[in-house]
């Protein structure tokens, strides 16, 4: 596929598809008094073309928009923000792009980035599929890759490498979190509806084991294509199943899609749990919360946990109109993370980098204490929820009580099981 959308190397900044926030740049004095200081000559030779470049390609206007998409092209800026806009003295530059959800034009984003652009490093790509074409390209250019918005569990084991992290969550994650807590509570057989992609698959696998290691059963599953509007036909043979457990292994508007029409069809009044393996805190506020009452989520953030998760979340919701999702959270931590990385090693030299992220813990607003093990995986706690009643909600965007914590040595895949080429077992 030709992809018109990204153009060579254009010098009209007006024409550029691929749009640059430029945060934080230096004035001219400022500039000069900078140059004029001691330490003026070490810096810039350690930071290629005097820029901390870093990119974000997202989901901008299709079925995952509003899970990443501008909500995660923020929560960047805001993590570029915290730090003046610059790191060692000079300007950090954000670049973001829409892939439209095709794995070609995110691989061509990444290529004429890295090529051309002089990015270094991409700190998100929305979805599995474009994020894994994406994924070998930064290993073979050597460049750091950070994926908060994709959840397939290949990212760190068969398609891992040296500067790949996966940050906030992933297919096996959630459906431990999702799997056992539920087995235990006695809603032991499952039905998956499935989205026909990579993460889907991965979903349903993974949350299939768990159910069956746990003693529960999967009595079937039955697989849609990506962006829907129809899950009739996949509703009816849930609903003849009489499966304790609907576990929706799908995304954004398809999640939302398929919880409005289970609930039109009466899945959840005659007795049927309801369990959205890659829900997010905005499909609830799409649904509301009589559509979405008792809704099984698992994600790694809530904003609503504390005071300090609760102040950079209003913070947020003022740019965006809505509070932070999992993804999102993630965007935030990996760039500041990466930044501070930069700081440390005091170049933004990939290998350079890459060490300091991996001995520096991840500390942040949403994320504590975590760390980047060999596989690539940042590992962090989970967090089980259920979607409030409406009488128990105080207002909008109260919509989660905690159920279960998974201890970040839990929460993961352990490594003595990894499929990861670096990782020796």
């Amino acid at each position: 596929m030709r992809v018109a959308a990204l153009p060579r190397a254009p010098r009209n900044r007006k024409r550029r598809n691929v749009m640059r926030n430029h945060v934080g740049a230096l004035s001219a004095a400022a500039l000069c008094l900078w140059m004029s200081a001691p330490q003026a000559h070490a810096q810039p030779a350690a930071v290629s073309d005097g820029v901390v470049r870093v990119g974000v390609i997202e989901d901008m206007s299709g079925v995952f928009a509003s899970i990443t998409g501008q909500g995660a092209v923020t929560a960047a800026a805001m993590a570029i923000e915290e730090f003046g806009g610059k790191v060692l003295g000079l300007p950090v530059e954000l670049l973001h792009a829409d892939h439209q959800n095709k794995a070609d034009i995110g691989a061509a984003t990444a290529r004429k980035w890295f090529d051309e652009d002089k990015v270094d490093a991409i700190l998100d790509v929305a979805t599995s599929s474009p994020a894994l074409a994406v994924l070998e390209i930064a290993k073979a250019k050597k460049k750091i890759l950070t994926l908060s918005s994709p959840g397939s569990m290949r990212i760190t084991n068969e398609a891992c490498g040296p500067y790949v992290a996966h940050w906030a969550y992933d297919s096996y994650a959630v459906a431990h979190g999702t799997g056992n807590t539920l087995v235990k509570q006695g809603l032991d057989s499952w039905y998956f509806v499935t989205a026909d992609y990579a993460f889907g698959h991965s979903l349903e696998k993974d949350a299939g084991d768990f159910v069956t290691a746990s003693g529960g059963k999967v009595l079937g599953s039955i697989r849609h294509p990506v962006g829907t509007n129809d899950f009739a036909s996949a509703l009816l043979q849930v609903q003849a199943s009489k499966a304790k457990v609907v576990a929706l292994a799908n995304a954004g508007g398809d999640t939302m899609n398929a919880i409005k029409q289970a609930t039109e069809f009466g899945l959840t009044d005659g007795g049927q749990r309801l369990a959205a393996l890659a829900g997010m805190i905005n499909d609830v506020h799409g649904l509301g919360l009589l559509g979405a009452r008792g809704l099984i989520i698992t994600e790694a953030v809530y904003w609503d946990m504390n005071d300090e998760t609760r102040a950079w979340s209003q913070r947020f919701f003022q740019r965006v109109k809505a509070m932070p999702n999992m993804l999102q959270a993630g965007v935030y931590s990996s760039v500041r993370h990466y930044l501070r990385a930069v700081q440390a090693a005091g170049t933004d030299e990939t290998d350079a980098v890459m060490r300091k992220m991996r001995e520096i813990p991840v500390n942040d607003v949403f994320f504590k204490n975590g760390y980047i093990r060999k596989d690539g995986r940042m590992v962090h706690d989970m967090h089980l929820f259920e979607v409030k009643q409406p009488s128990d909600s105080k207002g909008p965007w109260d919509y989660y009580r905690l159920i279960n914590t998974i201890p970040a040595e839990e929460a993961f895949q352990p490594l003595s099981t990894s499929r990861c080429p670096l990782v020796k077992n």
